[in-house]
């Protein structure tokens, strides 16, 4: 059946997921459809969840294609950071493509070539030789600092949610975790996750990890984050809904539990842990007092304390932006999640096609949005960091940096291109032409003359920009 509605279009999705989830189980089938998956598959579907496309083998996995979502959408989030390449919003590919066909997905072109001929298929192999030969030479800057050329030290972090994912730390040469999805291992999981199984899981992260930082986020569920095992709420717009730290605070066992594993599995070392969705400043106190809870838990019954603990809050809802100052002198720090605070300041919901490129990331309005939060973190003496797509690119991460964010967390793939193009950067001339464009006397009012601003910077000081 198809539904024009975007909202609708995406419920009915869950639908069918939750359905062919139960089907699974009636008949005894305990592993996915996608067990028998050929090497280097590619998968091509209507629409998928990121529950969904965590249920498959990720080794085997190649591409995704999609007819519907958008490439800002979650599932293509998850996607990439399962370095999948991913490309949404293909007509008709379901109807087109038959099992065992040839498909090029070119996930930076946001392209696909059904049954290409022999022709695409040489120019795209030589073009997968070429990025191989450009990830050989980030490899070899593993070891080297991305410090600017004018001597400002970056602390460039993956981002990750599996401990599979963890051995990118060395391969990409990133500075630790800036932010670890603790929902995934709840999404790939049949049944809730017990409270061992999730401490095993947050040690062998921390053990894996050595002396390099981890920042754990706390469940972060709802929207448009379905678990099977949850019963979900009916909502109009569940992205503004029932989700992540509310849904801790309103149901505390599931917080308090996640928050003991976290605990006991950082006993003698050090924790991170922050909390999502935090829309006002009572709710991180709230948050606060169940782990100071499950601390006096922990010492009533002799457990090791974590030797360090640091709390802090994602900032991704606007109404923080009136209130940073109070925050600051509440959390340990902060981290920006930049892909949710565009689309609440934006009003655009970033899975629905229609509006998810309307408007730039790069905007006047949202960066000067960005610069406010950490320049009052910095007048607070309160570090703040940035993870989301915009720090995974280039030219996007050298504007975060001219902007004030020295630690931004990002895709492990895109470790190696950031800290190319940090380390030809002349950090202090790109800030004195940024902060000139985003005067409001300037007369810069779009994202385009911004990105074409620092694009010719780039260009002229020979600041490499591809990724």
């Amino acid at each position: 059946m198809r539904q024009n509605d975007p909202y609708l279009r995406e419920r009915l999705h869950d639908f069918d997921d939750l359905t062919f989830r139960l089907l699974r189980e009636l008949i005894g089938k305990d592993q996915h459809a996608g067990e028998n998956l050929p090497k280097d598959a590619i998968i091509v579907a209507r629409n998928m969840g990121a529950a969904e496309l965590l249920d498959y083998d990720r080794e085997k996995i190649r591409g995704l294609v999609l007819e519907e979502g958008s490439p800002s959408s979650h599932v293509a989030i998850v996607a990439r950071a399962l370095n999948i390449a991913a490309v949404a919003q293909a007509q008709d590919a379901v109807s087109l493509a038959e099992e065992g066909d040839a498909i090029i997905v070119d996930g930076e072109l946001a392209q696909i070539h059904l049954r290409p001929p022999p022709e695409v298929e040489q120019a795209f192999a030589e073009k997968v030789k070429f990025r191989a030969r450009r990830q050989e030479r980030y490899r070899l800057l593993r070891e080297f600092p991305p410090t600017t050329r004018d001597g400002v030290r970056m602390a460039l972090m993956m981002n990750a949610g599996l401990v599979y994912d963890m051995p990118h730390l060395d391969e990409s040469g990133a500075d630790g975790v800036g932010l670890f999805r603790t929902e995934l291992q709840f999404m790939v999981s049949a049944t809730f996750p017990r409270p061992g199984a999730q401490q095993v899981l947050y040690s062998r992260v921390l053990d894996a990890a050595g002396d390099r930082p981890v920042t754990f986020r706390s469940l972060d569920i709802g929207g448009d984050k379905v678990l099977p095992y949850i019963r979900a709420t009916a909502e109009e717009n569940p992205a503004l809904g029932w989700r992540a730290v509310r849904l801790g605070l309103d149901r505390p066992a599931l917080l308090r539990t996640q928050i003991r594993a976290l605990l006991r599995a950082a006993g003698g070392r050090e924790l991170r842990l922050m909390f999502p969705m935090v829309s006002e400043v009572d709710e991180f106190r709230r948050a606060r007092a169940l782990v100071d809870r499950e601390l006096a838990h922990l010492d009533r019954y002799g457990h090791t304390p974590p030797a360090k603990l640091h709390l802090g809050v994602m900032i991704e809802v606007p109404s923080l932006l009136f209130c940073l100052e109070e925050l600051y002198r509440e959390v340990d720090f902060a981290s920006v999640g930049s892909n949710d605070l565009f689309q609440f300041m934006l009003a655009v919901d970033r899975g629905n096609a229609a509006v998810s490129t309307r408007y730039d990331v790069l905007g006047p309005s949202f960066l000067r949005a960005l610069r406010l939060i950490v320049t009052k973190a910095v007048a607070a003496g309160k570090p703040v960091a940035l993870c989301g797509e915009l720090g995974s690119q280039p030219l996007t991460a050298m504007i975060l940096a001219a902007l004030g964010y020295r630690t931004i967390s990002m895709t492990p793939s895109a470790v190696g291109p950031v800290k190319a193009m940090f380390r030809e950067l002349d950090l202090g001339a790109l800030r004195a032409e940024l902060e000139a464009a985003l005067d409001p006397d300037s007369g810069v009012t779009s994202g385009a003359e911004i990105r074409a601003l620092v694009t010719a910077f780039a260009e002229r000081n020979g600041v490499p920009l591809t990724g």
